[in-house]
């Protein structure tokens, strides 16, 4: 009889112990934002499968939602109607054209902003001004390594559209040089077009200007240039970190962008 109403009061002592931490971790998980992780051109939501599982890993909902690649006004529609789904905070992080797309994405759910080798425009600015080849040297996203075709598109012009994509033979060297053969060869299996007018279409009123930001520059990007990245940061007022990476630093470094990601969460 001592020894059961022993165990039974260290079980309830245990229990009393334990309440506060628990309650707090699980107070701390519902307020955890959500993170949405918009691809860029060349890509897919697969492209974010690393940086997502070590989000989801350390307790964070992640939804990488799909980006048609049509144009920002566009594009940040479809943004918004996955962010209509959520309740709660928000981190919104865009890749590439993703940043782009996510500058034009204006709700008060989203609380901060991670643009990872990502376009960052003013108001009025097209993404192609960002590959300006006299202020911005390196970009090799040119003839022959981008390629156009003729694609079905309902947004288009009589249900057609032209769309560029990265040529089979460049891809790895130029979009993913940091990666394997077999990641590289994945990646381009996953690749998607993007109209071509996407990047000649103005750039609304960007919301980090209300926002707290984030960026991550790649350092060996072949496709959005160094220089253009840290200019952009810059004129953003972002907090910024900088790794030795291809343009696809979503797949080569999971873990840095994932730990940057986490740190506009907290």
């Amino acid at each position: 009889m001592t020894i059961t109403r022993s165990v039974r009061a260290c079980l309830v002592a245990l229990t009393l112990a334990l309440t506060p931490v628990v309650a707090a971790a699980h107070a701390t998980a519902e307020h955890q934002p959500t993170i949405v992780l918009v691809h860029g051109a060349f890509a897919d939501a697969t492209s974010w499968d690393g940086v997502a599982a070590l989000l989801r890993a350390d307790g964070y909902r992640v939804v990488t939602p799909d980006n048609p690649l049509r144009g920002p006004v566009n594009d940040a529609a479809a943004v918004q109607r996955t962010l209509d789904t959520i309740s709660g905070p928000v981190v919104l992080v865009g890749h590439s054209y993703g940043g782009f797309v996510i500058s034009n994405v204006h709700d008060p759910k989203v609380e901060s902003l991670v643009y990872i080798a990502a376009f960052a425009p003013v108001q009025s600015e097209i993404a192609q001004a960002e590959l300006d080849p006299i202020r911005f040297p390196g970009s090799r996203l040119l003839p022959p390594v981008l390629q156009v075709a003729v694609v079905d598109d309902p947004k288009g012009v009589a249900g057609k559209n032209i769309d560029g994509y990265v040529a089979p033979g460049s891809f790895h060297e130029v979009f993913a040089q940091d990666v394997s053969d077999a990641t590289a060869a994945d990646m381009f299996a996953h690749q998607r077009s993007i109209a071509i007018v996407a990047n000649l279409e103005p750039s609304g009123a960007p919301s980090w200007a209300s926002t707290p930001s984030w960026y991550l520059v790649s350092g060996a990007d072949r496709i959005i240039p160094p220089a253009s990245q840290r200019f952009m940061a810059d004129r953003m007022g972002a907090q910024t970190r900088e790794i030795d990476s291809s343009h696809a630093s979503l797949v080569s470094h999971p873990a840095e962008v994932a730990a940057l990601v986490e740190t506009a969460a907290h």
